[in-house]
């Protein structure tokens, strides 16, 4: 199979060898692009050449500082345009990631007394838990493979009417890949009188995000998205929504650059985004954040998603094809195109923990084991029954993680091949079959599974002090 688009030469760190259990070296082979993808050259060539004028930002009057300025202004102005944002309504606010950007939200969006908000059940924990502190949560249900209940969704708008504060979905899923029909969602909770916020965290880095007009029916109210999970690793999120709900009240974090004018008895805040950007703010990371949307859209995200798509239907069919492996969600290579790359998985018999363990201490391959933060869309995948699902509660509750329930979570980027699968299939295959040489150790308190007698010399590679 043919690859549909050839990103590797754009990838920092791509193919830089690492140490397996018996002393040998392998090209790494990173499938854990969901938690985190490694930075585009064209990020780091952004950063290196800002770095030499990266000065304080909005009252300097040198040089330095004016450039500064300017750069971070356009990088509100970049991210805007990668999302399909009017900055005539809108505004793009910075902090971390997006769970700061949601918990900023959470606590900005005015809801009256008694309001609900209504998610899903196939959210990270970032999309539900800040929620929990200032409304009740209604939780969509999920189908049995793990695709939104849309006929749920409809039940739960009608017997809300009136008291929903918020709908928030997730573009698409950070364990299954689903892809969430995200502007006909907007469509019925505009019907329904409230307002939509989605978490493209996911979706942003494998396909196109389109708020739309204001006044569109499906035009999505908020969005947020990370840098480090589309190829900017410095430490940046953002949260766009329209002004008008940010200039409603104060700051939740009021300080240094929220304000217009102060007294010893009155406060008078600034617009947007300073209002809500406290303190010096990260203007590497935002810097960062616009080199990749702009690299991003430079590539086309629709080359990217047909990339993807072959990709994804390439794993499913291979890693069908292993016995006693089982795939969650969407198993049918011809509806790839149905998910963003990433594919969870489990080998009969076998730890997800060690599973994960194997690859990457024999394989040189990585990637991510557990509930992914998102624990009880997990265990409706897994099909856990209440008993189950409290005795593990107990378990990890007093500290004995060796029985958590989880999955192997495979997930693609855009630089990402059909080499990078086989390398992987065939590893998932040597495991099934016992085929590897570590004597791996449980550690009860983490559930994770380590060779044996073996000290990791990380001080070869990098530390920035030396290993005691």
């Amino acid at each position: 199979m043919t690859d549909t688009l050839n990103m590797r030469d754009r990838i920092v760190g791509l193919d830089r060898p690492v140490p397996l259990l018996d002393g040998s070296s392998v090209p790494y082979v990173n499938l854990d692009n969901a938690a985190s993808t490694p930075a585009l050259k064209d990020v780091a060539e952004a950063v290196e050449r800002f770095l030499p004028y990266y000065a304080s930002v909005h009252r300097g009057t040198g040089f330095k500082s004016r450039l500064s300025t300017v750069a971070y202004e356009q990088a509100h102005e970049i991210v805007a345009r990668f999302v399909g944002a009017d900055l005539r309504t809108n505004t793009v606010i910075f902090g971390k990631n997006t769970t700061e950007a949601v918990n900023k939200l959470s606590y900005r969006l005015q809801m009256a007394p008694g309001a609900v908000v209504i998610t899903t059940h196939l959210e990270h924990h970032s999309n539900d838990l800040p929620w929990r502190n200032h409304a009740r949560v209604v939780h969509v249900k999920a189908t049995p493979e793990g695709r939104l209940d849309e006929d749920d969704f409809d039940r739960q708008l009608a017997a809300h009417a009136g008291r929903i504060g918020l709908v928030t979905v997730s573009g698409a899923s950070n364990v299954t890949g689903f892809i969430q029909p995200i502007h006909r969602l907007a469509r019925k909770a505009h019907a329904a009188g409230a307002r939509i916020l989605v978490d493209t965290a996911q979706l942003a880095p494998h396909r196109r995000v389109d708020m739309k007009p204001d006044g569109d029916p499906e035009h999505l109210d908020f969005v947020v998205l990370s840098a480090h999970k589309m190829y900017a690793p410095f430490g940046t999120g953002a949260l766009v929504g329209p002004q008008e709900v940010f200039l409603h009240s104060g700051p939740e974090y009021p300080g240094g650059g929220t304000v217009e004018v102060v007294t010893l008895d009155e406060v008078h805040w600034a617009g947007e985004p300073d209002r809500d950007e406290a303190g010096s703010p990260n203007v590497v990371g935002a810097v960062a954040m616009a080199a990749a949307a702009q690299a991003l859209m430079q590539v086309g995200m629709d080359r990217i998603a047909a990339h993807e798509e072959m990709l994804t239907a390439y794993a499913l069919e291979k890693l069908g094809a292993i016995p006693g492996l089982r795939i969650y969600g969407e198993t049918d290579p011809a509806r790839a195109g149905e998910k963003v790359g990433v594919i969870p998985i489990n080998l009969a018999d076998t730890s997800h923990f060690l599973v994960a363990a194997v690859l990457g201490f024999e394989g040189g391959i990585g990637v991510r084991s557990g509930c992914f933060c998102a624990h009880p869309y997990v265990v409706h995948l897994l099909h856990l029954n209440a008993e189950q699902a409290a005795t593990w509660r107990q378990q990890m509750l007093s500290g004995n993680r060796s029985h958590m329930p989880g999955m192997i979570r495979i997930s693609f980027g855009c630089y990402s091949n059909t080499d990078d699968v086989d390398r992987c299939v065939a590893m998932l295959d040597r495991i099934r079959r016992r085929d590897y040489r570590g004597d791996y150790r449980l550690e009860m308190h983490s559930g994770e599974y380590l060779p044996a007698n073996y000290r990791e010399q990380l001080g070869d590679y990098f530390l920035l002090e030396p290993q005691r």
